[in-house]
């Protein structure tokens, strides 16, 4: 055993054993699909492909800090706004017949989880000519050797086993008894500028890659793809973090038993979904906290620090996440809303009183402000 395994714990990983589960007293199944997970002894949930991934990222994590003596990457969950809409909104919306706005977030929810799978397919560039220092060891070593398949298992289910996507739909099928949706896969790749729009969900590579290389915000001779990776797994990680906001509005709308059917079932699975994703902040946050703290060197042979690497695309993805990505989602919402009260008699009450209960307020011109402002 190496003086790194004695300090900090194991620090290599093969793939079979970051994708390793606990053994499990009782499975979970949820709408009457098996999921990943389950439970122990004692009836507490236990996050599937935890049994090593969870000590090999503390380990990381410990050797980065005794290595560089920083602190990883973080940003504190008041960062972002509440949910939109809250959950005083959306039990006024349920409570006045108007569901559809709320069944078609969770729909949207599950879809977009149904995505993680495509992570598996990322393309990792050499990382041990990218850095002047050792990777071996590391987090970012481990992407291609389990961490990348993991997160895609966790998303979108693996052999038989449902993952998010199916959780959060039968959640949504438990708290209001199985409504009738359509799939929304196409639309939201297209959203989403993943798939071309009027394509049917058909997506180009050759055209994403052309629109990141348009995108570029590094110098040229940083290597395009160490960039994109940067570019991914920020976006992903501003992602996770923000979401523990729907996980919060979610379980307490979803508990709510006024309101909404199961008797707490529904809001039982979102957090167990939540439990599930807190590898996946935490093996970001350390990858990219690897990446800042090290030395890129580019394809001219210059040497950059990780910091000027990392940095603008970390900014520039927050200001986006913030700004036009969150107004376009405040935009997307309302509309449903909209929507499902036209045609009726009291519609303009009852928009009046929604945007009422929240903290952002929309004006007759589109625009967006907050209820301080």
């Amino acid at each position: 055993m190496t003086t790194d395994q004695l300090e900090l714990g194991q620090v290599e990983f093969d793939e079979a054993e970051l994708l390793a589960s606990h053994e499990y007293a009782e499975p979970l199944v949820a709408g009457g699909v098996r999921c990943h997970g389950g439970f122990d002894a004692a009836g507490t949930y236990v996050s599937p492909r935890t049994r090593n991934r969870l000590p090999a990222i503390d380990a990381w994590q410990a050797r980065h800090r005794r290595d560089f003596g920083t602190e990883l990457l973080d940003l504190p969950l008041d960062t972002w706004p509440e949910a939109y809409p809250n959950v005083a909104q959306a039990r006024f919306l349920i409570e006045s017949g108007v569901p559809e706005p709320i069944i078609a977030t969770l729909t949207r929810i599950g879809t977009v989880e149904g995505f993680g799978a495509m992570i598996r397919y990322s393309v990792l560039p050499d990382l041990t000519r990218q850095f002047d220092q050792d990777v071996r060891g590391t987090a970012m070593a481990h992407l291609g050797r389990g961490l990348y398949e993991a997160h895609a298992r966790d998303e979108a289910g693996f052999d038989g086993e449902g993952g998010h996507k199916q959780m959060w739909f039968a959640a949504r099928d438990i708290a209001f008894e199985d409504p009738v949706t359509a799939d929304e896969t196409d639309l939201m790749l297209e959203r989403m500028g993943i798939a071309t729009p009027g394509s049917g969900g058909r997506v180009e590579p050759g055209r994403l890659r052309a629109q990141a290389l348009a995108d570029r915000i590094l110098p040229d001779d940083v290597d395009f793809d160490l960039e994109s990776l940067v570019e991914r797994m920020t976006r992903l990680l501003l992602i996770e973090i923000s979401a523990f906001h729907t996980f919060a509005w979610a379980e307490a709308l979803l508990a709510d038993t006024e309101v909404v059917a199961g008797d707490g079932e529904a809001a039982r699975l979102v957090s167990y979904i939540r439990a599930d994703e807190t590898p996946h902040v935490q093996y970001l946050r350390t990858v990219l906290s690897e990446m800042r703290d090290r030395t890129v060197v580019t394809t001219s042979g210059r040497r950059l620090a990780g910091a000027d690497v990392v940095g603008p695309i970390w900014d520039r993805a927050l200001e986006q996440s913030l700004g036009a990505r969150r107004r376009e989602g405040l935009e997307t919402t309302w509309r449903e809303v909209a929507h499902a009260v036209e045609g009726r008699f009291d519609a303009a009450d009852l928009l009046a009183r929604f945007d009422e209960l929240g903290s952002v307020h929309r004006d007759a011109q589109g625009s967006w402000s907050s209820a301080a402002a």
